[in-house]
């Protein structure tokens, strides 16, 4: 994950966000028949509402356990930044797991595999189904003794900031892929350190949007979160200018 901004550290709720957000994996926990706890690896996406979405087969254990009790939490860590794992960024969220079906998982099962492309050829096989956690409230650890609960009102974004993004993200995405190519490829090259060509934005949420290229997928948090198409439109412009910006100095170094 990369952040067009600052050295300065953002709120608790806003850095939770933006870790979760970025997450291709977790650790899901659950709660067996018998009462015992039972944690197992998961690769989670976001819907807008920062809603996390899930695609369990039901031969999973803890797909089994969920069918019986929802309650659940779920640990979103970052990548190590040195020998000390208790100083690795993570946030729990807890929450209670639901089930999608119909048209509910017929709109975010795409946003799902958005976020996992590779999953395609498994996607429609009939054991699978997408599900769906709602924080209620979240523990932010920014590294070591700096943690910080958020309720789940804190956490989650503006509603009416993503009703207006998600109204308006088939029109972003079209723009932005069709005429602004030269842009992408610079942002993904220099702030997001991925080489190659070809590169797409896939998905757009306030907090920040997603860039694709076959079974690659890459995430530029925005500086700060976004309330509609105009204010994505900023972002990715001071995006650019940063990435262009790096671009230059590294051809004068």
């Amino acid at each position: 994950m990369a952040r067009a901004s600052d050295n300065a550290v953002p709120p608790p709720e806003v850095a939770a966000r933006a870790l979760i957000r970025a997450a291709k994996e977790a650790t899901l926990a659950t709660v067996s028949a018998s009462g015992q706890p039972f944690a197992s690896l998961v690769t989670p996406a976001t819907a807008p509402d920062l809603t996390v979405l899930l695609f369990l087969s039901q031969l999973s254990g803890h797909t089994r356990h969920l069918m019986a009790d929802g309650r659940c939490s779920l640990l979103f860590v970052a990548a190590a930044a040195g020998p000390n794992p208790q100083k690795r960024p993570r946030v729990t969220i807890t929450g209670v797991a639901e089930l999608l079906e119909g048209a509910a998982a017929a709109a975010l099962k795409p946003r799902w595999l958005a976020h996992h492309p590779y999953a395609g050829p498994y996607a429609d096989l009939p054991d699978f189904a997408l599900w769906q956690v709602v924080p209620q409230e979240a523990l932010h650890v920014g590294g070591f003794a700096t943690a910080r609960r958020v309720p789940g009102s804190a956490l989650r974004p503006d509603p009416g900031a993503v009703a207006a993004l998600a109204a308006a993200e088939a029109e972003i995405l079209d723009h932005v892929n069709s005429e602004h190519g030269d842009a992408v490829a610079v942002i993904v090259r220099r702030l997001l350190g991925r080489a190659g060509r070809g590169w797409r934005m896939a998905g757009v949420d306030v907090d920040g949007c997603a860039f694709a290229r076959g079974n690659q997928v890459a995430r530029l948090a925005f500086q700060d979160s976004v309330q509609d198409a105009d204010g994505v439109r900023k972002a990715l412009i001071l995006a650019a200018r940063m990435a262009r910006g790096a671009a230059q100095n590294l051809g004068n170094s």
